[in-house]
């Protein structure tokens, strides 16, 4: 098995289906944002205060460098990890990339519940992280789309959901790879 890049936006379930499909199927699990966190003794939201985002986009970026070389590995990236530099060129000719998608309002409900530890929506109201949403989508649909594969993730609410979820990805990875 290849190195599998989960892309997509804030709380798409990047994390979560890509610790349970590691779980599940005994392929390593990396998060980029804690492999940074690990590797620079800090956390994002450190870095984008002190360094700013141009500095932290650089770090992103040899991060990513440095898992894509691994195999049999699912990283889930940050949100903004695709639309970034040749990130989606590293990512395509180093492994399959899958987008996961989920329905604007199912995006908003999951990242109101844990926006203190992101450091782009932390101090947003609800209405402006409604907003702010739409028009990082419209921005990002653009990178996100050049996934080599595409993943409905709106049903990650609870293990039900998450343990059904990832059979189907299994699926679309097994079709793709064969």
């Amino acid at each position: 098995m290849t190195t599998t890049f989960l892309i997509g936006y804030m709380g798409c379930g990047k994390t979560t289906l890509g610790r349970a499909v590691a779980e599940h199927t005994g392929v390593r699990f990396i998060d980029l944002d804690d492999y940074i966190e690990e590797r620079q003794g800090c956390s994002v939201k450190e870095i984008f205060a002190s360094r700013g985002e141009d500095a932290f986009r650089a770090i992103e970026r040899e991060a990513l460098i440095e898992v894509s070389c691994s195999s049999d590995t699912f990283v889930a990236c940050g949100g903004g990890t695709p639309c970034f530099g040749d990130n989606m060129d590293v990512m395509n000719s180093r492994g399959i990339t899958v987008y996961l998608t989920a329905p604007h309002h199912r995006l908003l409900a999951r990242l109101k519940e844990g926006r203190e530890k992101r450091p782009l929506i932390a101090s947003l109201s609800d209405d402006e992280l409604d907003a702010f949403i739409a028009r990082q989508m419209e921005w990002r649909h653009p990178h996100y789309s050049r996934a080599k594969l595409t993943f409905d993730s709106s049903r990650l609410e609870n293990t039900e959901q998450v343990s059904e979820s990832v059979d189907r990805f299994l699926k679309l990875i097994s079709s793709y790879e064969s």
